[in-house]
């Protein structure tokens, strides 16, 4: 079995982020932290104008939260942990003084739809069905919500949290504003992506860096309230109706 990593590359001014796990890119704690500080690094490197936020494999973009690593929580302090985790990578994305460009080649649920949102441009297959399941194991997209619901708006966000077993079309998504792009094969996507990258690269750093403020503005406060959110959902997942649920999901 593969095993899983955070890697950052830099071509002609173009930083590429990839993550990987071999259970179809989940995100465990560590994983997190070295997404989150990838995105860090590429923020401050000067020679990085543009970043592309990627993952690997074919199919699967992004399963969201591990529940290998959820299962063994025990308290509180380790539940907030773990979803201050996605809490993180989100606001690096947010605080992040270039133009991120997220790459979604094939299904993405949970935290993966929240990478997605949380993009200043995201382009898609379209394998790149989405899901919001946190329900279905007793908790809710708190943490993520905010991304979600600035791409979305209230309404349709409520329809992908509230129908937690159905996954909705790439076409639902770019009608809602989630996706701006879809490609028929994967490989149209990576061309398509690497050409607004190359594209975006030769504009001015500078008008680029002040027109992500204005995509980010009224979001100074995301800080304190992704971690109000992360501490709701790292109670929660101490609920004997989600450690069942969980436990179910894991042996099925």
């Amino acid at each position: 079995m593969e095993k899983a990593y955070v890697k950052l590359t830099t071509s002609n001014s173009i930083g590429i982020i990839e993550f990987f796990h071999p259970m179809k890119n989940s995100m465990p704690t560590e994983l997190l932290k070295k997404l989150k500080n990838s995105i860090d690094k590429a923020s401050k490197d000067e020679q990085i104008k543009i970043i592309i936020l990627r993952s690997g494999g074919n199919r699967v973009f992004c399963a969201g939260a591990s529940f290998q690593e959820l299962v063994t929580i025990k308290n509180t302090n380790e539940g907030f942990a773990f979803f201050a985790g996605f809490a993180d990578v989100i606001n690096a994305m947010r605080q992040c003084s270039k133009l991120i460009i997220v790459r979604v080649q094939g299904k993405a649920v949970g935290g993966g739809v929240g990478i997605a949102a949380a993009a200043d441009y995201c382009m898609a297959s379209k394998y790149a069905d989405i899901k919001l399941s946190e329900l279905k194991i007793g908790i809710g997209p708190f943490v993520i919500a905010p991304a979600i619901e600035r791409k979305i708006g209230l309404s349709s966000f409520s329809q992908l949290t509230l129908d937690a077993h159905k996954f909705y079309s790439p076409g639902w998504a770019i009608e809602k504003g989630l996706y701006q792009n879809i490609s028929e094969t994967v490989e149209e996507l990576d061309a398509s992506v690497l050409d607004l990258a190359r594209r975006l690269s030769a504009y001015n750093a500078e008008a680029l860096s002040h027109l992500k403020k204005i995509f980010w503005k009224n979001t100074d406060h995301w800080n304190e309230l992704l971690e109000e959110r992360a501490k709701i959902s790292g109670f929660m997942v101490l609920s004997s109706h989600t450690k069942k649920a969980l436990k179910g999901f894991i042996e099925g």
